[in-house]
């Protein structure tokens, strides 16, 4: 399993890839399995089933990379629609952004700005998410998140499991009273800075899961919310918090549209807070394949397609 995430992972970097396999119908039929279409009207249908379901939507527009300001501020003028919109229809709904989306790649105070432009949009009661890129850009996201949380509360950042580097991240972070989303890792890293074993990341999330959810994290203020598909994890969690006093509403679950999803319905069922992250937009080859290396047994599903 580890070549075949390797060989996904290796393949969500190739422009060429990224320019020829939508052509394919197969695999357009296979990425509507983790998104349910192009269009933010797409993405908002979605939302307003899964709300009648008592679980919560995260939007995020698929695109990351840019290198032109004008896009940049185009993608932050979407996201303040976004919001407009979300408010608009009474959807419990909150956004997540890639800071290299908003610029980050020409300048970092013009990825600061346009962020700062969708926060405030958001307003104080909804949390505008930073997603974690790849570990070259984990030192900036963290300066960047760091700079503009003591001015806006509402602002969270995502931590990923399998850097050896997030431990000592989460406790500089947990004094901010941050919002943060933990998840495994879903880029190619160095073994030098990520560890190799399935096993040895899932064992890092619990620790930190712990520690998220410690008396001493919660008296700062922090909001925690567990980013993973992984069944046996999300019970070592959920045991965890009731075996220390926690009421089911005092963190969230959060998973991708189209995966998991009874385990999604469940959650909800029970009485914890559970939340989709939804997915859209043109730009979906890279992101869908990072989701096929997250599970390589997502591969079968694709192959169905093609047979």
């Amino acid at each position: 399993m580890s070549m075949v995430r390797s060989v996904l992972l290796a393949g969500s970097q190739s422009r060429w890839l990224r320019e020829q396999a939508p052509r394919f119908r197969f695999v357009r039929d296979a990425v509507s399995r983790f998104m349910p279409g192009e269009k933010l009207e797409d993405a908002l249908e979605a939302a307003r089933a899964l709300q009648r379901e008592n679980i919560a939507a995260v939007f995020t527009a698929l695109g990351e990379n840019i290198t032109d300001k004008a896009e940049a501020e185009a993608v932050a003028a979407h996201y303040v629609d976004v919001l407009r919109r979300i408010h608009l229809s009474g959807l419990r709904a909150e956004v997540s952004v890639k800071l290299t989306q908003l610029g980050l790649d020409l300048d970092a105070g013009l990825a600061c700005e346009n962020l700062r432009r969708i926060v405030e949009a958001a307003g104080p009661a909804s949390t505008v998410w930073i997603d974690m890129e790849a570990s070259n850009y984990t030192e900036r996201t963290l300066e960047l998140y760091r700079r503009l949380r003591f001015s806006h509360p509402n602002v969270g950042v995502c931590l990923q499991a399998y850097l050896y580097r997030t431990r000592e991240d989460l406790e500089s972070l947990i004094p901010l009273g941050p919002a943060i989303r933990l998840v495994k890792g879903a880029y190619k890293e160095p073994h030098t800075v990520a560890f190799p074993r399935k096993r040895d990341v899932d064992e890092n999330y619990f620790k930190l899961a712990q520690r998220m959810l410690s008396e001493y994290a919660r008296t700062r203020g922090m909001r925690a919310a567990f980013g993973t598909h992984d069944r046996a994890l999300i019970a070592r969690i959920a045991a965890h918090a009731l075996s220390i006093g926690l009421s089911k509403d005092a963190f969230q679950f959060q998973m991708l549209y189209g995966i998991q999803r009874q385990e999604q319905l469940r959650l909800a069922r029970d009485g914890w807070r559970s939340t989709v992250l939804i997915a859209y937009g043109s730009y979906w080859f890279p992101w869908f394949m990072r989701r096929l290396a997250e599970r390589p047994a997502n591969v079968w599903f694709v192959a169905r397609n093609l047979f």
